[in-house]
């Protein structure tokens, strides 16, 4: 028996309940794997909340790492003993050990702690995916990035910089502006003191970007577009403040032949040799430097409720983990 948290119904983070569960042993293609750290992510919300809606009840939490203490049938990248890391569907890494599918499951280097581990899978495999799989991105080229000082916006600021991209960041505080800097943000704007479309405009020459990347959602969509370059691509990836209303899609051509994509990582991630080679890469800018996970919040799994609320009341800043 192990303590997992699960929801019986949609709601607020009182809905969230700490239970004692069977692990069992895995099947073909799974892993039983006892995690070492979980990760908190926004995502989390969404499906406790309902706006993501699942079959209930059902166990939370996308990305852990730990260690891989039996593997079924047919699996060949995993091995027992081995430190492992995921983002990944199904819901359930909000536990202290789970049975899984292991394709997803990637072998974690040794030069990579747990917990660096559980706060990066599913960001940096976000990141992984804005920058190389979803429309080209080279040298030189000028990106918005949203909530530039969470989680997410952190490792985006880094792998930017690595890469030569000028990234300008928008955050909720000059502190977290400040911290997005630090991270290697060209620039970052406070959009509760600017308006940030205004100032895009100011610091491209008027020309605007060639993507947004764009989390926040529904406070943020038209401002979004409003940076936009002619032939820009406005990548909705979140929803953080509510999902972005209806809206006729002619405005993309009034704005400047624009377009725009509603991305998911578990799409990006389906196939097993995808997954692994994006991880790859993750692992690698790590590895070298180029990108360095921040952790500034920790909690008990049994204080997984608190973790919610101050996620939801943007109170925090790089990533937050779950410890079993």
């Amino acid at each position: 028996m192990v303590k997992t948290v699960i929801i019986e119904e949609a709601g607020g983070p009182e809905a969230l309940r700490v239970v004692d569960r069977p692990v069992g042993d895995p099947g073909a293609g799974e892993v039983r794997i006892t995690h070492k750290a979980c990760g908190l992510n926004f995502i989390d919300v969404y499906q406790r909340s309902g706006l993501y809606p699942m079959t209930l009840p059902h166990a939370l939490g996308m990305e852990a790492a730990g260690v891989i203490e039996a593997v079924g049938a047919g699996v060949t990248h995993l091995k027992v003993g081995d430190r492992a890391a995921y983002a990944a569907t199904p819901p359930g890494a909000y536990a202290q050990a789970r049975v899984m599918p292991a394709a997803q499951v990637c072998p974690l280097p040794d030069g990579i702690s747990f917990e660096e581990a559980a706060a990066m899978m599913l960001k940096g495999l976000t990141v992984q995916y804005l920058f190389h799989r979803t429309t080209p991105l080279k040298v030189g080229d000028t990106v918005l990035f949203h909530a530039a000082a969470g989680g997410v916006g952190l490792i985006a600021c880094q792998w930017a910089r690595s890469e030569g991209i000028t990234l300008i960041g928008t955050a909720g505080s000059d502190a977290k502006c400040a911290m997005a800097l630090e991270h290697g943000a060209a620039h970052c704007i406070n959009y509760k003191t600017e308006d940030f479309a205004a100032r895009v405009r100011a610091l491209t020459d008027g020309k605007g970007v060639d993507v947004v990347m764009d989390a926040v959602g529904a406070d943020t969509f038209e401002g979004s577009l409003d940076s936009l370059k002619p032939l820009g691509m406005m990548i909705s990836f979140g929803n953080a403040s509510g999902p972005v209303p209806p809206f006729s899609v002619g405005i993309l051509g009034q704005k400047g032949s624009l377009k725009i994509t509603r991305p998911t990582l578990f799409t990006h991630i389906a196939e097993h040799e995808t997954c692994q080679a994006m991880a790859a890469q993750l692992f690698g800018k790590v590895q070298s430097g180029a990108v360095k996970i921040r952790i500034d919040q920790r909690f008990a799994l049994d204080d997984v409720a608190e973790a919610h609320r101050a996620l939801e009341a943007r109170k925090t800043t790089g990533s937050t983990i779950l410890t079993p």
